[in-house]
This record gives C-alpha cells, structure tokens and sequence, in this order.
C-alpha cells in the first residue's frame, strides 16, 4: 500500500499522536481527559480531517472481538460473586512452608487465574489479599508484588481470553482456543518456572530473613490477624464495615431494648388488663384511633399471676414509629393470637437460614459449571465470541435476579475506548506510514531464519511499550500473517503465536507496559493501612532481564511447535 495524500498522512499522523499521548499518558497537564476520551477523539479527528469516511469508521470496529471482551467480563463478575477468587486466594496462605512456598504460589494461583479470568482481574481481585499475606508474615511486600504483576502478563499468554490483544489475535487469525493453548501453554509454563526462579534468586536475601519493619510507619502495621485475612472479600471498591440494610434497630443490642421496655413496663402496670376480651378491645380501640389520627401511642400490658407463682408475663407496646415486643419467662407455646414464641421463631430462623445457604451452595456451582461448559465449548472449536455471550446470558437468567446489578460492574469505558482505538489504529494504517516502515523491515524479519524471529521479536518488543500491546497488534497482525502465509500455511499460525507470546510478555519490561502493572501498583498503593509504593525504577530493574529471558525461552518452544 503505498503512502497517501500529503495532507491525509499529516493530518492522520496528528491524529494518531493524540491517541497515543493520551493512551499512554492518561493524565497530561494540557488535557487529562483519560484513555478512553482519548481514543474517541482520535477517532473523531480522523473523520474530521477526511482520513476516513463516517461508514469506514464504523466498518472498523470489530464486533466480535467486543462481544468476547464483554461475555468474558460478565463470567468474571459472576465468579467473583461466587468467591471464585477467595478460594484462590485461600490457596495462597494454605499450609504455607514459608516465604518461597508462598512466592511460588502466588506465581502460579496468579498465572492459572489470568489464563482464565484476564490478567487485569486477577491483579485487581488479588493484589489487596496479596498485601495482607505478605504484612502478616512480617515479609516485604516488593517481591510478591512483582510476582503477581509479571506472572498475571506470563499466564495470561496461554489463552486467547486471558489478555485483550490475543482475542484480537484469536478473531483475526481464526485459530482455536484449543490449538492456541497447544501453541503458548508450553511457553507459559516454562515461563512461569523461569520467572519464579528469576524472582527468588534476585530477592533470596530478603526472603530468607525475617523483618520486623518494612518501609516504616507509612506502610501500616506488619502483623494482620488472621480472621481479617481469611474474610478478605475480593472487590475493587470494599467497604472497611459492613451496613445493616435493616436500618437503626438491627444496630441496637438486646439487653438495651429490655432495659428500657421493663422501666416503661413497671411505670404502666396500673394499665392492666386481665382478661382476653379486653385484650381485643383495646386492639379494636387501637385500629380505629390509628385511622383518625396520624399519631397514635397505645400501651399494653398483660400481667397473669398463676395463684402466687411467678408465671409468664407478655409485654407489648406499640406506637407510629416503631413496634417491639419483648418476651419474659415465656414457654415455647402458642400466645393468645395462635403465633409462636422465640423458641420457635429461632428454630423457623434457623430453617430459613439452611434453605437460604443451600440456594447459595446451588447458584455457586450453577456459575462454575456454566464456566466450564463455556470452556470445554471453546477447546471444542465452537465461535468464542458467541460462546463467551450465551455463557454471561445463561448466569444472567440464572441469578433470578433484575440484571442490572451485575452489569453496572461491566467495564463499559473498555468497551468504548476499544472502539475508539480500531477507529484510530484503522485510519492510521490508511495514510500508509505502517506499511512503508514494515516494508523495510519485513525482508530481515522473516520467521524462517532464527535472526528473522529475533528481529521480529524486538519490533514487537519495543512497538508493545512504546504504543502498547494491543495496537502494535492491530498494526502488525495483519502483516507479520501475511509475510508468514508466503512460507507456509503453518508459519502463518506460528507468526500469530509468536505475536501473542511476545506482545504479552513485553508487558513486564517496564511498570507502564501493562495495564495489570498499573493496576497491581495502584492497588497497592491505595491499600488501607498496608499500602506499598511499588515504583518505576524497583520494577525497571527486574523487569529487564525478566521479560528478556522469558521471552527468548518462549520463543524456542513457540517457534518448535
């Protein structure tokens, strides 16, 4: 394709240099609109300056791609619901054997999650529980947080649902779930090995010393009790104390209550009424002064006496506000009114309570078998994008619920800035700029030649934090496919392998090459009483060789597949 129209180029290049600003800084002085108001306006720029027409904008958004980005989203939010993620996180601390035991672990619970549930949910749902495990054994908290971040990108590589550039991968290539996850599952593994082992060896000194104090006061206290470990609820926006949605009364203690009935019991026993028929009187008399005046206020109370013995009593007061009954020495018997006593009452609780943890133990594995039955689809070849939407509609249909909860929850920005993004990236490769450049490099960057694939590795490396993944895989896909399709048809599928081991792993090279790098630092440092600032240099000096060895180890299984 060759260059267009001097004014088109210049115009489309401004264009995509806005987008990518405000990608990749969300946050500049001159206009911190966010990712996602970003990418609508690279959008618009490009119709706007004629590089596009308004039915070719809308011709390059992919629908397919979205609808899997949306049904994965919906399974997410469900298996949350279902403390997916809490027994994951209960792995991490279960029968732990110290500080490397739990290194290890939490590289793999974090790579496995990934490849299922997306590499950023794992970082959001786990990097909290992460914090709490590591104060409590009194462990820095550095090493376990690079461990999470890196090994989220690393297992998220296996799948073409673990990280958004490979279900663009997936959609485009048309390769399937199961013959990608034969191609890059071999990498992942090793990689997480590799990386485990990267980890310990580079913070062996601090792990095999036990420290009283990490980073000061500022990061909250060492030592978190157990109980707030093991109750941690894995949500990005957790309250600290739990709301009564009873209101006020559910809030006031028992003891008070009788306290304050029994002072107004004894200043009203000159009130008594000692037979039923007078009972129902006063009722009648309650009803009809409640329907001609708004505010009403009857006492009652009803003192038996069994010939000299203390037998039951019954209290009850009732006004517009509030109506409480207290219950003195009464037997588990039927009142005068045919009810039931406390006894009763807490055995119909308890009734209710089992029925009521039995319809949650159903719903669980309701949503765990439906997950299962959208992957076992997926590994049989069936459209992911369809899969991934029956899937969130049938847990939806399942929730017995109105929808509207669980969908609020959905990440509607990514959606939008997705569509905005295949607008830009779309109008850019029209001026021609991609395809001149990859024309001088595609002679030296074929995948047939060993220096070939390490040329194409550092493109992709370099293209994925410099213009992040998923555009560099919306600019290269296509191309780097079809020099592949030239060798064989074999290469072409191995190309595409290549591009999504590279391009995820490239992630771990700096904190702001991956969305879950950012989301595991930010998360990190907002943490309530525990927080850690992971900075960019401490990332920078591990990702380095990290990223560098891991990549080259994968690229020897990818390309051997």
């Amino acid at each position: 394709m060759a260059l267009a129209s001097t004014p088109k180029v210049v115009l489309g290049c401004v264009a995509f240099a806005i987008f990518w600003v405000l990608a990749v800084f969300p946050s500049v002085p001159f206009m911190p609109v966010g990712r996602t108001a970003g990418s609508l306006l690279g959008a618009m720029l490009m119709v706007l300056f004629h590089v596009m027409t308004p039915e070719e904008a809308y011709a390059a958004i992919d629908l397919p791609i979205l609808g899997l980005l949306f049904g994965t989203m919906v399974v997410s939010i469900f298996l949350e619901r279902a403390d997916m993620f809490k027994y994951l996180g209960s792995m991490l601390s279960w029968k732990s054997r110290g500080s490397k035991d739990l290194l290890f672990r939490v590289c793999v619970v974090s790579a496995v999650a990934s490849a299922l549930f997306t590499n950023d949910t794992t970082c959001v749902v786990l990097t909290e529980f992460i914090l709490k495990v590591a104060r409590q054994n009194n462990l820095p908290p550095q090493p376990f947080l690079l461990a999470l971040a890196s090994s989220s990108n690393i297992g998220s590589a296996a799948t073409p649902i673990g990280n958004p550039q490979n279900l663009v991968i997936a959609v485009e290539s048309g390769i399937s779930f199961g013959q990608f996850l034969l191609g890059v599952f071999p990498a992942m593994i090793v990689g997480i090995l590799a990386n485990t082992c990267i980890l310990l060896c580079y913070f062996w000194r601090y792990l095999s010393v036990e420290r009283d104090h990490e980073g000061g006061a500022a990061h909250g206290p060492e030592v978190v009790a157990d109980e707030e470990v093991t109750s941690h609820r894995f949500t990005p926006a957790r309250m600290s104390h739990a709301s009564s949605v009873n209101g006020d009364s559910d809030c006031i203690s028992e003891p008070i209550r009788r306290s304050e009935s029994m002072n107004r019991a004894d200043a009203l026993r000159s009130r008594s009424y000692n037979s039923e028929g007078d009972i129902q009187v006063a009722i009648r008399s309650l009803r009809a002064s409640s329907m001609s005046r708004e505010m009403v206020e009857v006492s009652t109370v009803l003192d038996r006496r069994d010939d000299g013995a203390g037998g039951p009593r019954k209290i009850t007061r009732s006004t517009s506000h509030q109506r409480s009954v207290i219950i003195e020495d009464a037997a588990d018997q039927p009142d005068a009114n045919g009810g039931f006593n406390d006894g009763e009452k807490e055995k119909d609780d308890e009734v209710i309570s089992k029925q009521r943890r039995w319809k949650v133990l159903v719903w669980k594995y309701a949503v765990y078998l439906t997950t299962l039955g959208m992957l076992v689809a997926l590994l049989l070849g069936l459209n992911m994008s369809w899969t991934a939407i029956t899937a969130a509609l049938i847990l939806l249909a399942l929730d017995f619920t109105d929808a509207q909860a669980c969908l609020e929850k959905v990440s509607y920005s990514l959606l939008i800035f997705f569509c905005g993004m295949f607008i830009t990236v779309d109008g850019f490769n029209r001026t021609g700029i991609p395809n001149t450049l990859w024309e001088l490099v595609e002679p030296y960057a074929r995948i047939d030649s060993p220096k070939g694939v390490v040329l194409l590795a550092v493109v992709i490396l370099v293209l994925s934090n410099v213009a992040s993944n998923v555009p560099t895989v919306l600019l290269l896909g296509t191309r780097v496919a079809a020099s592949a399709a030239a060798i064989s048809p074999a290469s072409e599928k191995k190309a595409w392998l290549i591009l999504a081991w590279v391009s995820t792993v490239a992630g771990n090279l700096t904190l702001l090459g991956s969305a879950a790098n950012l989301i595991v630092c930010e998360q990190a440092r907002r943490a309530q009483f525990f927080g850690y600032n992971l900075t960019f240099w401490s990332h920078l000096r591990f990702g380095v060789p990290s990223t560098i060895i891991i990549t080259a180890i994968g690229l020897l299984i990818v390309i051997s597949y």
